[in-house]
């Protein structure tokens, strides 16, 4: 009874074999390597049973490790731990933030989570997952009993735009609960894959391999998908036929033509495998209501005995809606790749129909694949959202306030603990309009990038540690109230801080010193609220001392450094008055005529001389005379 069967069954394999077209030219190789698996949890690298090497844990903002409860129920060591978000502890939000990626790329992500009653609590938590301003997955307490005990993958397509160079995935917790993830995959994909634009992100809703008896694909079997997918087995969407014995299922190891190329690389396993019946063939697939979809079909036939056009042709109906006549052999002849995308606007149902109906002999799919078009929500303008992330380094914000990711988005979770959010005129992008951080224990410095939040309304950052000065860019013209009241600032008051709009200003409490600008003072001349006390350098305006001539803002005023500077200009004409004195004496030691005084004294002694020879003549005609010497005594 057997020996026919077996018969038969080799007929038909060598059939295939003899009647397929040689095999296609080796692909060239593949472009795109860059690729991040992250075990959760751990703190070294390991390698599992299909040789995918598996980073220890890293590029997260906080959070906690902890193992599954059952670890030997999970064969990958990527499921048995995981990586948790106490908000008490990190904040409600946290994120995996992935660093230096290649501008204008795409990438296919994906998670496992799973919950395993690793915190002994028996109630899985209610958190969000987004991918930086757009939440894409939502788990919610009570799980699937078993999602909850074994876990479960997801995975979406995603591209980076030409501004940015990381991408957030980030958690949201609800009340006291914990998010957790157990691994993250980050895979380099060609930048044309899915033929999707940039601002869409692709979340996978089924990924069926027609005629494959389990899951194969990433993180369940050797075969090769250079994207990294994983694909399910048909049996659990197949509605009709239900009889299985009503069903056919083919399967070749002959080469597709046309699998594996570019820019999808759908893997050639795919098109090995095949369904077909001799009725109806229909799937149906669990969607999202009011949700726009991009649906993928993929045929080859790779059955010897269809050896020309005409002799397999059937209609394809998507949610009753007649899409196409498919004839495979005419399309792409036979063992060759035949790939249909449709897109499907605002479903208005929870399931997904796809029919194939009989024309010509029986249909025959090899596979489908239903992703959502998820439009990627605004984020924060970049300038802002560099300048938040400048301002949580300087003023060392703690964990417990869950500063990650996005400040503002997405829009449905809470911004930043302490900061008020809203959207710009256009409905393209969020900014910063309040910050409230009081006695919030900050001991660091305000940054220099303040003065990019140009939208800031209200500024509180009273009763902290704060040290440093008030940066020059703060007094935006958006800015209404400061208050950094009861820190350490130092220096003095920018004039940029002296905004027409200001109505409240509190600067008391600290270590300021300097002239106080005018403008800044008459904000309490105009009907506002300004309170400088505690400032013991401070002065120039009424209730406080008159600032020294020449000493203004803590420094020399203008007219110092003009006296100095006129002292200086009157030193230097002196010195070089007197250099040229000098020069011109110099030059006098040069002169062969005697000085004056040198021909007066002389003249002196010339004069005494011929004294001198007059008294001797006259001695002389005495004493010849017979006279008596004056000088001869008595």
């Amino acid at each position: 009874m057997s020996l026919p069967f077996y018969i038969s069954f080799f007929f038909f394999i060598i059939t295939i074999t003899t009647s397929a077209p040689p095999p296609p030219p080796p692909p060239p190789p593949y472009p795109y390597g860059l690729s991040y698996h992250i075990n959760c949890g751990t703190s070294a690298n390991s390698t599992d049973s299909f040789n995918t090497t598996w980073l220890s844990d890293r590029f997260f903002s906080a959070g906690s490790s902890a193992l599954v409860s059952q670890p030997l129920n999970f064969p990958l060591p990527s499921e048995k731990t995981l990586r948790f978000f106490p908000p008490s502890s990190y904040g409600k939000k946290n994120c995996y933030t992935f660093p230096s990626l290649p501008s204008s790329s795409r990438y296919l992500i994906r998670t496992f989570t799973v919950y395993d009653n690793y915190d002994a609590k028996s109630r899985p938590p209610s958190f969000d997952v987004a991918l930086s301003s757009t939440v894409l997955f939502s788990w919610r307490s009570p799980w699937p009993e078993s999602t909850a005990a074994k876990g479960a993958y997801s995975d979406l397509f995603a591209s980076l735009s030409n501004t940015s160079s990381s991408l957030d995935l980030c958690f949201y917790g609800f009340a006291t609960d914990a998010p957790l993830v157990s691994s993250i995959e980050l895979i380099q994909v060609h930048p044309a894959a899915y033929d999707a634009p940039d601002n869409i992100i692709l979340v996978n809703y089924g990924r069926i391999s027609c005629g494959a008896s389990q899951h194969w694909g990433a993180a369940f079997s050797n075969d090769t998908d250079r994207f990294a997918r994983s694909w399910q087995p048909d049996s659990a969407f197949r509605k009709s036929p239900q009889d299985s014995n009503d069903v056919r299922f083919l399967s070749t190891s002959n080469s597709i033509s046309g699998a594996d190329e570019d820019p999808n690389y759908f893997p050639m396993k795919v098109y090995q495998s095949a369904v077909t019946t001799e009725g109806t063939l229909e799937y149906e697939l669990e969607v999202d209501a009011k949700m726009d979809y991009t649906v993928w079909l993929h045929f080859a036939e790779i059955d010897s005995s269809v050896k020309k056009a005409g002799e397999r042709v059937f209609d394809v109906f998507i949610n009753g809606d007649n899409k196409t006549r498919v004839d495979i052999y005419k399309q792409v002849g036979g063992f060759s790749a035949l790939t249909l995308h449709y897109t499907l606007k605002n479903l208005s149902s929870n399931v997904f129909t796809l029919k194939l109906v009989p024309a010509v002999g029986a249909p025959l799919i090899s596979g489908v694949e239903n992703y959502a078009l998820v439009p990627i929500d605004p984020a924060t303008l970049p300038l802002q959202a560099s300048a938040m992330k400048a301002l949580k380094e300087s003023l060392r914000v703690p964990d417990r306030m869950g500063w990650n990711g996005d400040p503002c988005a997405p829009t449905t979770w809470d911004a930043w603990e302490g900061v008020t959010c809203r959207m710009t005129t256009d409905k393209t992008a969020l900014v910063i309009s309040e910050i409230d951080l009081a006695t919030q224990g900050l001991k660091g410095y305000i940054s220099d990038q303040i003065s990019l939040l140009s939208n800031l309304v209200s500024l509180n950052l009273s009763s902290n540690s704060l040290a440093g000065e008030i940066p020059a860019g703060l007094g935006q013209k958006s800015l209404i109230q400061v208050d950094l009241s009861n820190n350490q600032l130092t220096g003095s008051i920018p004039d940029g801080l002296a905004s027409s709009n200001l109505k409240l200003v509190l600067l008391n409490g600290n270590l300021l010193e300097g002239r106080v600008p005018e403008q800044l003072y008459s904000v309490g001349v105009r009907g506002g609220a300004i309170d400088l006390s505690g400032n013991k350098g401070l002065c120039g305006v009424p209730s406080l001392p008159s600032c020294p001539m020449f000493w203004e803002h803590g420094r020399l005023s203008s007219r110092g450094k003009l006296a100095i500077g006129l002292s200086c200009l009157f030193v230097l004409c002196v010195v070089l008055l007197l250099a040229y004195i000098y020069i011109r004496r110099k030059k006098n030691d040069y002169d062969f005529g005697l000085p004056h005084e040198l021909i007066s004294l002389a003249a002196k002694r010339n004069r005494y001389q011929r004294q001198k020879s007059l008294m001797l003549l006259e001695l002389e005609s005495q004493h010849a005379k017979g006279l008596p010497s004056p000088f001869t005594p008595l």
